[in-house]
């Protein structure tokens, strides 16, 4: 790989870190609740987008650099298992047990598929 592509590679990241806070910020002045609702929706999306550039890039579509730089830059920065970790334990801590339930199981459950949605959508190319 070239200097330019980890250069790439970081200018990626910290866009899509700052697209997710900014997100996240629109999304939860507009859906007031405890549910993590912005978090699971930054995830999903996140992962129905990576599973639809992996796709293009295994039918070599997209270049494997520009791969890298869209999924574990752009992506990377953009979804957060963390916080959805952290939000999830908040919720169990709040004893708030159904909406912990649905946080934690919830969401890997609809990111797993809509990674694969975006992988079948891929191959429709």
């Amino acid at each position: 790989m070239t200097p330019l592509v980890y250069v790439a590679l970081a200018l990626a990241g910290g866009a899509g870190a700052s697209l997710r806070f900014v997100l996240d910020g629109l999304i939860r002045t507009t859906v007031q609740t405890a549910y993590p609702f912005a978090t699971t929706l930054i995830n999903v999306s996140g992962s129905l987008l990576l599973g639809l550039i992996t796709g293009l890039a295994a039918q070599l579509l997209l270049p494997p650099e520009l791969a890298l730089i869209l999924g574990a830059g752009f992506l990377g920065g953009y979804t957060t298992f963390s916080t959805a970790s952290y939000e999830t334990v908040r919720l169990i801590q709040q004893r708030r047990y159904g909406e912990s339930l649905a946080s934690g199981v919830g969401m890997l459950m609809l990111a797993v598929g809509a990674a694969m949605l975006g992988l079948w959508i891929a191959s429709l190319f």
